[in-house]
């Protein structure tokens, strides 16, 4: 099965997995998986360390390189991508939410997020 990490499940899968209940740390240390972190995800990290709403002791770019060591894919960000945000509702607002959702459906990746807003989107979405 294919995961797509969110920013939050991101964050967490390579420094805080006690937050992490058991079935999602199973999912993402399954070798049975892929598991992927959205460059989207780089970007909202990157964007909210600048403004001083994220505080942390590596820069986004050892985030990066930290994943792809753990195994976890680089997901781009396509044009579909971008564009499918279009046809998605305005459940939730925060625009690398909405890209991540996108990423996922346009990819049949099961989006791992503990953002109850994300859940009407798509089955997808699975809620930590």
């Amino acid at each position: 099965m294919d995961i797509v990490l969110d920013t939050h499940i991101l964050l967490w899968a390579m420094g805080d997995t006690g937050r992490l209940p058991n079935w999602a740390l199973e999912a993402i240390e399954s070798t049975d998986n892929r598991i992927f972190y959205s460059v989207a995800s780089i970007w909202e990290i990157a964007i909210k360390m600048k403004v001083g709403k994220l505080q942390l002791t590596c820069q986004p770019l050892e985030i990066a390189g930290g994943a792809l060591a753990t195994g976890f894919l680089e997901l781009p960000i396509y044009a579909s991508h971008a564009a499918k945000v279009l046809d998605l509702p305005l459940y939730h607002r925060d625009p690398f939410d909405r890209l991540l959702v996108a990423q996922a459906i346009l990819s049949n990746a099961q989006l791992l997020t503990a953002d109850t807003a994300l859940k009407p989107y798509s089955s997808l979405v699975r809620i930590i």
